[in-house]
């Protein structure tokens, strides 16, 4: 990967951590981000950080986060993607 590139890239990794350090303080005091129930902020940020793995993200380190996605992905409704 060229120098610039990998600059790009590592400055994107560390933007989502601090983004995924922000869900995780969050979501340990809460089950959703904002209070007991899920709300668009939930459904919005789900959308990128259920496939974080796809972006280089290892969320081991995040169980709050981690528990969450599982929390979501439990809501009446909740229509898993087909994988093609």
């Amino acid at each position: 990967m060229p120098e610039d590139r990998r600059a790009e890239f590592e400055g994107k990794q560390a933007g989502g951590h601090k983004a995924l350090a922000v869900m995780e303080d969050a979501l340990s005091a809460s089950p959703f981000l904002v209070d007991d129930a899920a709300t668009a902020a939930d459904i919005s940020l789900f959308g990128y950080t259920h496939v974080a793995d796809e972006g280089g993200f290892e969320l081991s380190g995040y169980p709050s986060v981690s528990a969450w996605i599982e929390r979501v992905r439990a809501l009446p409704g909740f229509v898993k993607k087909e994988q093609s």
